[in-house]
């Protein structure tokens, strides 16, 4: 069934179930979370088990990889991340996986190894990454306590998620621009153009090619199969090949092959009459190379056997296997199962029998009507496909007051409205419904509120709509939520907040979004391209403690570090350590905290264990209020009001003059060719190409500038720029202040609560200092500063620039220090899971 391979003296220890099985392994059916299709090399098929040469799917969340024709076949055993009102339980098993391990893998077992880049082989826990051979994990205890990176992630067990009308993707706040390079492929989850490279059409006359339904589904979708049977095969023999083409192991005698024909006659609206003609042209010569196509029938029963599970069961896959025939209705049903079940003292009124069907992609759950007869439904289903009666439950369950609570984030409204007015607004653009959508949270300062709603189809239909709306020629952007409950969390845990910008650094921020969102939590995960930072914040508001991982540049850090400041005061834990995983082009304050020059590749479990054991560091930070005396450029007659002062935050430097012309012109080349600017040695070559068209400036920035520092005025040297610095690493990595002692100066230290102010004489100075051979010439340190602008100036701000009118610049501390992660020097200790 499988293409699964043994020795003959082996077979007596095969441990591995075929795929034909897998849908009754299941324990909790959770759908998978597939994006667009891809190529994935030294990967292997879960169902058939052979390697991805064509593009495939890969879930988004646990590591399944499959061929786009054996989708249908797999089965929704995902790994659980969210509670979602099903078999909701607070103890964790082992969410075991087959295959794709690295080839150096060793068995937590027998300590031998138990990868392959070969074939499908070896066991891995999606939680823990814990490793076993086949035969080996069947005696690991089967409770998981998540291993070593047990205090950063998020427990499923806390987070709670209604979602029965969204995609996987929305769940996971999975954005669907990064899929849309196969926008034309929308129609491959279907098997028409696959099996067809299994079963070549054969040419070996012995043999006959035949085309194989499984039911009216794959016949209205006209997905079918090939087999290949000898001519002179018995009808048994070709049944047989049959179901195994649709990985079903059940005995052949109970099933039969109807051609189109006969179909034809039994059903009219199932097939387009072109099909059944197909096989009546019996007369014609080419007949041998037209396969004939043939649907798989389940022969009719008066009784047979089902498995009923309880639905009360918080983990295993118990089951009552119970007798039914033709006068069996649900009600029956569940009146002989209860006592089965140890429940024969409860009322059948307050139990349904549910229906599900674990697909790949999606669970669907139906319940079933009281006077329903069993046999009939069986039969139903069958009809329409035998694989899906492969992957059909019936549970029984108990009715409850279910509350459905699902809680969008919309983003991009007008700042600084009531609650009143957001309300209103929403109801004028997407005429929500008043009575089952309520504001449940507001965020003034950035335009966006959190919304519950109690329907389904109303949160869908809201979602959808944000992503055409427009207010005030500004998109509103909405994310579907997690609900995580706080007091759920265990005491030792700090769950990590993860921040990636995709944009950063090359586009490796896409395979880390994939590494974390499989090392953790997918819910802890969040992609600033979607919503920024705050549904992340949003999210984590009630928990007790966290800690946060920025992926990204240094504008990306400074980004999240100025939303932590807006929000801090909604959140529980008001001041978490933020760790950085540099992917920009300076990447200065990842260097001050040991974090490195910027991300090459290296293991995403290797960074999360170090970020769980770095060093925390306070980080001052600082407010630049920029107060221009003179009205914007431009202005009729010059009596437009002047610019109102405008407040930007400071992490790593402030440069005016020479330092931020520079930045701009790059700033300018970036945005008039984006699509070069993807490789961090790119973006130094045009820095370089920039400066040297300035190298004949003449140095009279210290005749259009004064300084105060402290209340006092400083007098300033010929200089070309001016550079207030926060921490020692300016401009990808060079010391500007440099490290000799000075009696007028304290060393400095980022958390110092002072500022250093450096001095350069012009862009070839500036290359000396980025060389290594000098420093820039040390000005003043201090708490205050006050700049007077007498005329136009570029000014930038952690690597964003402008160009600033004449009036007042102030420099002062901003709020309390920020609390910061940094790497720890000694070796990472040898760590067990």
């Amino acid at each position: 069934v499988c293409n699964f391979m043994s020795h003959e003296k082996c077979l007596k220890n095969v441990k591995i179930p075929c795929s034909c099985i897998a849908p009754s392994l299941v324990r909790v059916p959770v759908a998978h979370c597939f994006g667009p299709p891809g190529h994935y090399k030294r990967k292997f098929c879960t169902v058939c088990r052979k390697s991805l040469e064509s593009p495939a799917f890969r879930c988004e969340v646990c590591e399944l990889h499959v061929h786009t024709d054996c989708i249908l076949f797999a089965c929704s055993d995902c790994r659980q991340c969210h509670q979602d009102g099903h078999q909701d339980h607070d103890t964790y098993h082992h969410h075991w996986r087959e295959g794709n391990l690295p080839s150096g893998a060793r068995c937590e077992v027998c300590k031998k190894t138990c990868g392959s880049s070969e074939v499908l082989s070896g066991m891995r826990c999606e939680w823990c990454g814990i490793l076993a051979h086949a035969a080996c994990y069947i005696i690991v205890t089967p409770e998981c306590t998540f291993g070593r990176l047990r205090n950063m992630i998020l427990p499923p067990s806390c987070v709670q998620l209604f979602s029965r009308n969204f995609s996987k993707l929305h769940c996971f706040r999975i954005s669907e621009n990064l899929q849309a390079e196969s926008d034309e492929d929308d129609d491959i989850d279907g098997s028409t153009q696959g099996p067809a490279k299994d079963v070549q059409i054969s040419t070996d006359s012995s043999k006959q090619t035949l085309k194989i339904f499984d039911g009216n589904d794959a016949v209205k979708r006209n997905q079918f199969r090939l087999i290949s049977v000898p001519r002179i095969a018995k009808n048994e023999e070709v049944v047989e090949a049959a179901l195994r083409a649709y990985y079903i192991n059940d005995d052949q005698q109970e099933y039969e092959l109807q051609t189109f024909t006969q179909q034809a006659l039994l059903s009219d609206d199932v097939i387009n009459r072109n099909d059944a003609a197909e096989d009546s042209n019996s007369g014609s010569v080419f007949r041998e190379s037209i396969p004939e196509a043939w649907i798989i029938r389940a022969k009719p029963k008066d009784e047979e056997v089902i498995r009923i599970y309880p639905a009360w069961l918080k983990v295993g896959m118990a089951y009552v296997s119970l007798r039914v025939n033709k006068d069996s209705t649900t009600q029956t049903v569940i009146k002989e199962v209860l006592p089965l079940l140890g429940r024969q003292t409860e009322c059948l009124q307050n139990f349904k029998l549910v229906e599900v069907l674990m697909g790949s992609k999606q669970v669907q759950r139906m319940v079933l009507d009281n006077q329903e007869l069993i046999l009939n439904r069986l039969k139903d289903i069958r009809k329409t496909s035998i694989r899906q009666m492969n992957q059909t439950r019936f549970y029984v369950m108990e009715i409850s007051k279910s509350v459905v609570r699902v809680n969008l984030f919309v983003g991009g409204l007008p700042p600084q409205l009531s609650s009143e007015e957001y309300t209103n607004i929403l109801k004028d653009e997407l005429a929500i419904k008043t009575n089952v959508v309520s504001v449940s949270h507001v965020y003034q300062a950035q335009g966006a509120v959190v919304l519950e709603v109690s329907c389904f189809s109303e949160a869908e239909r809201i979602y959808m709509l944000v992503k055409d709306t427009t207010v005030n020629d500004k998109p509103l952007n909405a994310v579907v939520i997690p609900e995580v409950m706080a007091s759920k969390i265990p005491q030792n845990c700090w769950p990590l907040l993860v921040f990636v910008n995709p944009k950063s650094g090359g586009l490796k921020g896409r395979d880390l979004l994939y590494s974390f969102r499989k090392l953790l939590n997918p819910h802890q995960v969040f992609e600033l391209t979607n919503g920024g930072p705050l549904p992340g914040f949003h999210t984590f508001s009630k928990v007790p403690s966290f800690r946060v991982l920025v992926c990204g540049g240094d504008g990306t850090v400074g980004w999240v570090l100025g939303a932590l400041e807006e929000i801090r005061h909604k959140l529980v834990c008001s001041e978490p350590s933020v760790a950085i995983l540099p992917l920009g082009t300076g990447n200065d304050l990842g260097r001050v905290l040991r974090w490195g020059a910027g991300y090459s590749g290296e293991d995403p479990y290797s960074i999360l264990i170090s970020v769980d054991e770095a060093d925390d560091v306070l980080m001052d930070r600082w407010t630049i209020l920029l107060d221009a005396e003179e009205p914007a450029e431009g202005a009729e007659n010059g009596v437009a009001e002047p610019e109102p002062p405008k407040i930007v935050q400071m992490n790593n430097y402030c440069g005016l003059g020479i330092d931020a012309e520079l930045s701009l012109d790059f700033h300018h080349a970036r945005e008039e060719e984006p699509g070069k600017f993807n490789s961090r040695f790119h973006n130094k070559g045009v820095y370089v190409k920039v400066g040297l068209q300035k190298i004949s400036h003449t140095r009279n920035l210290h005749k259009d500038i004064k300084l105060q520092v402290d209340q006092r005025e400083v007098e300033l040297p010929s200089i070309e720029g001016l550079i207030f610095i926060n921490i020692p690493s300016w401009g990808s990595g060079a010391d500007l202040w440099g490290s000799d002692s000075d009696d007028r100066f304290e060393k400095p230290r980022i958390d110092d609560g002072l500022l250093e102010v450096v001095g350069v004489t012009g862009v070839v100075h500036m290359g000396q200092v980025q060389g290594g051979f000098r420093s820039g010439i040390r000005i003043a340190q201090g708490s205050y500063f006050r700049v007077t602008l007498l005329k136009p100036i570029p000014v930038q701000v952690d690597g964003e620039p402008w160009v600033q009118a004449p009036g007042q610049i102030i420099i002062s501390a901003a709020g309390p220090k920020v609390h910061m992660l940094k790497k720890s020097k000694q070796k990472q200790k040898k760590t067990g899971s």
